[in-house]
C-alpha cells in the first residue's frame, strides 16, 4: 500500500514536530520562516489526517500512527448500513431455471432466498453450476433443494463494520453476505429479514470512493 503523499512543507512540519514537540504553531510558522496564517491550512490537514495533536496551551505532539493504522480504523468506522445494496431474493418453490434466468438478468453472483420474508438459503454461481452440468431436468427442481441453508449461512447487520463483513468474505470465500436484521416468529423463535447485502463489489467501490475522495475525483 502506498503512504500518503504530502507536500514538502507538510513533510517539513511533520518532521520539526518530531524533533521538538510539544512545539506551537508559532514557533514552527518562526522556523519555516513563514506567518502563521499561511501555515495553517497545513497544521489543520495534518491534524485532521491524525498526523498531529493539537493540545490548547501546549502545541503540536506527532501521534506516531501510521497510515495502516488510520485506514484501518477509518474502514472499522464505516457501518455495513452505509454501503450495503439491494439484495436478489427469491422463494423457495421458484424452479433453479428461473432462478438462473434471474441470476443473469440481475448480473449477480449469489441469489438469496426467502420464505415468508425471512431468509433460508443462499445459491451461488458455483451451485447452480453444479446442478446445470448435472442429468437434473432444472425446470422441475425447486431452488429449495439445492441451496445452502441456514443457520449455514454469514450474515452481517447494518450496525456491523465494514472492516467485519470483508473478513467474512474471505473466510467463507464467498461472493456476498446478507444483511439481516432480527425478528421474532411466531413460534417464538428468532428469523432473519434480508434488507441487504455486502457483496465484492461493495467492498471494492468503497476502497476506490475513498481514493477518488483523497484524490479529487479521476
Amino acid at each position: 500500500m502506498n503512504s500518503i503523499e504530502f507536500t514538502n512543507r507538510q513533510q517539513q512540519i511533520i518532521e520539526l514536530v518530531k524533533k521538538h514537540q510539544p512545539i506551537t504553531s508559532k514557533h514552527i510558522a518562526d522556523k519555516l520562516n513563514m506567518t502563521r496564517a499561511a501555515l495553517r491550512p497545513d497544521l489543520t490537514v495534518l491534524a485532521m489526517a491524525g498526523f498531529l495533536e493539537a493540545r490548547p496551551k501546549v502545541g503540536y505532539l506527532y501521534t506516531g500512527r501510521s497510515v495502516n493504522n488510520m485506514i484501518s480504523d477509518f474502514i472499522r468506522n464505516i457501518k455495513v448500513g452505509d454501503i450495503k445494496s439491494s439484495p436478489v431474493v427469491v422463494s423457495e418453490d421458484t424452479m433453479v431455471y428461473d432462478a438462473i434466468v434471474t441470476l443473469f438478468l440481475e448480473d449477480v453472483g449469489t441469489i438469496y432466498i426467502h420464505n415468508g420474508g425471512i431468509l433460508t438459503g443462499v445459491v451461488s454461481r458455483k451451485d447452480f453450476l453444479k446442478i446445470a452440468l448435472g442429468n437434473t431436468d432444472i425446470h422441475k427442481v425447486p431452488i429449495g433443494i439445492i441451496m445452502t441453508r441456514m443457520p449455514n449461512i454469514a450474515c452481517v447487520k447494518d450496525e456491523d463494520s465494514a472492516y467485519d463483513v470483508a473478513g467474512k468474505i474471505i473466510l467463507h470465500e464467498i461472493d456476498s453476505v446478507p444483511v439481516v436484521e432480527s425478528v421474532c416468529l411466531e413460534n417464538g423463535k428468532t428469523g432473519y429479514k434480508i434488507t441487504g447485502k455486502v457483496s465484492k463489489t461493495n467492498i471494492t467501490r468503497l476502497l476506490y470512493d475513498l481514493c477518488d475522495d483523497e484524490l479529487g475525483g479521476l
